[in-house]
Parts: structure tokens; C-alpha cells; sequence
């Protein structure tokens, strides 16, 4: 729904008087404003696909860590005590991209998918505040809201999960992007690129609840009145990433599994064919590993989502604020004298 000039020129003009009344407007250097109440889909959409490249591509390396450090039954060579030591050693022996394989295809997949993500999102945690509590910030429409933009997220977004993380495994036997997508296809069908999908979801629905609420609970105390804030914005995505990485580890070993099919952990469990299923999945982590198993990579898991989380969010809250002060600027330009 776009905005009309004179109601939004109207928001911004209170935002600019409320933020002077709280002292937010220091100087021309700190000065911060609010956004209108409502911003346009399109808006949320570009603010969304941009900071879902910039999130996957700035922490790629630690995300290519975790996965290994994932695995249930690594070769000698991929065994690593913590991030910093499995970058340096992926570096010395595998080259200084390695770290990187697999980023194309996130890449792809990212735009789309954070674009749907975030508009989804806004439009929905409005719309159900409006009905839960009256227009005000309801925590059980912003966990509704992540939920179900997490199911449109997902459903671009896991052919890439499958397809990166195969390529991030140690001595992954794919040429590249199109050789990856080729071979599994040919052996096991294009239904391989869904497989982890219930459990992905299952995953990432407690993720997001938990990660929006636990957000825009620390918007609340850090930024009560909602000004583009760039210090908040970095604190609550980096607490919300680290509560939501941690809680859900154990379903995010089980995804990695799905999706990498590890063959050596599969054939010392004597399993043919394809494991799938989350079911399956928690019985396999389990008996490879015991209840430790749901733990690995856990500390690569909340050093990646910390930032990462942090700058999405930043980059999200920068990017719909300028894409609607440019849109309003022009809209009071072109309105009449």
C-alpha cells in the first residue's frame, strides 16, 4: 500500500518534533528519524532481498565452518577445534576460496527469499497487531508473523541449503554449481532438493518466533519510540540471533545431515539409500552420537547468526528508511506548491 505525500510528509514531520521533545535529534551527524507507521511493499521487498545478500555473504566462511563442524563422522582432516583454527587450516590446505564455495548459490537464493521474508513479515505483524492489540507491538503477531514468513523463505531458500552445503563439505566431489545441481538430480531426483524442507521448517519456525520477538522485545528497551537507529538495530539482531542459534542447534544438525546425505556416517549406521525425514534424522544423530551429537558446531552456529543477524537487521532498517525519505522527497516535490 503506498503512502500519499501529505500523510507521510505529515509522519516524518512528527517523528522529526517527537525525536526533538526525546533529545534523539543531537546534531545533523545523529540526528534519527522514524519511519512512517506504514511503508510501501515494494519498499520492504528491495530493503529485504538487499539485506538477505548482504547477511550470507559477509559471514559465507564461518556458515562453510559450521557445516563441517556439523558433520557426524568427519574425515581426519576436517576435525577442528574451534572456527578461527578450521578457517585457517581450510585456507593452508584446501586455498584461500574454499571458504567461499557454495556462495553463488546463496547468493541467488537469498535475494528472493529475504524480499518475501521481510514484506511478509511487516505486512503480517501489522495486520495482527491491529486485531490482537489495537495497533500497538504485539510479541504473539510478531511470532505468528516470523512463522509463516519463515514457510515462504524456506521455500525458496532450501534447493540453495542443499546445493551450499554439499559444495561446503570437505572433499565435495562437485565441479561446481551446475555439476552440483546435475548430479543430484540425476541420482536422486529433484525431490533430493526438498527433502530437508519439513525439517527445515520445523527448524526455522521456532527459529524466527523466537528471533522476532526476542528483536523487537529489545527494540522496546533500546529504541522505545522506533527512530532509524543504527546502534539498536545492531544490538537486537545480534541478541535475537544468538537466543534463536542457540535454542535450535539440535534441528539445525538434523537439517545438515538431510542435506548433505554424509555417506561415511550413513554407512557405519548400515543405512541404504537416502536417509529422510526428521524423524529419521533425530534417530541417526542420536545413535552416532548420543545426546552431544545435537551440540556440534554449536559455538560456529551463534558466532555466524550473531552478526549475521545484526547485519540483516541493519541493513533492513537502513535501507527502508532511505528508500522511503527518497520516495517521500519526491512525492513533495512533485506535489502541488
Amino acid at each position: 500500500m503506498e503512502l500519499s505525500s501529505d500523510r507521510a510528509v505529515a509522519s516524518l514531520e512528527m517523528s522529526q518534533t517527537q525525536g526533538q521533545e526525546d533529545g534523539a535529534f543531537i546534531s545533523d551527524g545523529e540526528s534519527y528519524e522514524s519511519l512512517p507507521p506504514h511503508v510501501s511493499v515494494t519498499t520492504h521487498m528491495t530493503a529485504g532481498a538487499v539485506a538477505g545478500v548482504m547477511e550470507h555473504s559477509v559471514m559465507y566462511p564461518v556458515d562453510s565452518v559450521k557445516t563441517r563442524m556439523q558433520s557426524l563422522q568427519p574425515d581426519p582432516n576436517a576435525q577442528y577445534r574451534s572456527v578461527y583454527a578450521a578457517l585457517k587450516k581450510i585456507i593452508q590446505t584446501e586455498g584461500v576460496f574454499r571458504p567461499l564455495r557454495g556462495l553463488n548459490i546463496t547468493m541467488m537464493g537469498a535475494g528472493p527469499a529475504h524480499a518475501l521474508y521481510f514484506a511478509c513479515y511487516e505486512r503480517l505483524k501489522h495486520s495482527l497487531s491491529d486485531i490482537i492489540q489495537s495497533g500497538g507491538n504485539s510479541h504473539i503477531a510478531n511470532g505468528v508473523a516470523g512463522s509463516v514468513a519463515t514457510v515462504l523463505h524456506d521455500a525458496v531458500m532450501n534447493p540453495a541449503e542443499v546445493i551450499k552445503q554439499r559444495m561446503q563439505m570437505y572433499n565435495s566431489p562437485y565441479r561446481g554449481l551446475w555439476d552440483c545441481v546435475r548430479t543430484i538430480t540425476q541420482a536422486e531426483g529433484v525431490g533430493a532438493f526438498y527433502r530437508s524442507y519439513s525439517t527445515q521448517l520445523t527448524m526455522n519456525i521456532p527459529f524466527q518466533a523466537v528471533h522476532f520477538i526476542t528483536y523487537e522485545l529489545m527494540q522496546e528497551q533500546l529504541n522505545p519510540h522506533r527512530h532509524y537507529n543504527p546502534g539498536s538495530h545492531i544490538l537486537s539482531g545480534a541478541a535475537a540471533g544468538a537466543v534463536s542459534a542457540a535454542v535450535t542447534t539440535p534441528l539445525d544438525v538434523c537439517k545438515t545431515l538431510l542435506n548433505t546425505q554424509e555417506n561415511v556416517a550413513l554407512n557405519s549406521m548400515n543405512i541404504s539409500g537416502h536417509l529422510s525425514g526428521m524423524a529419521n534424522a533425530f534417530r541417526t544423530v542420536y545413535r552416532l552420537g548420543g545426546p552431544a551429537a545435537f551440540f556440534k558446531g554449536i559455538q560456529a552456529r551463534v558466532i555466524y547468526q550473531m552478526p549475521s543477524t545484526a547485519i540483516a537487521w541493519s541493513v533492513y532498517e537502513f535501507f527502508k528508511y532511505f528508500l522511503t525519505k527518497q520516495q517521500l522527497e519526491q512525492e513533495a516535490g512533485s506535489g502541488p506548491l
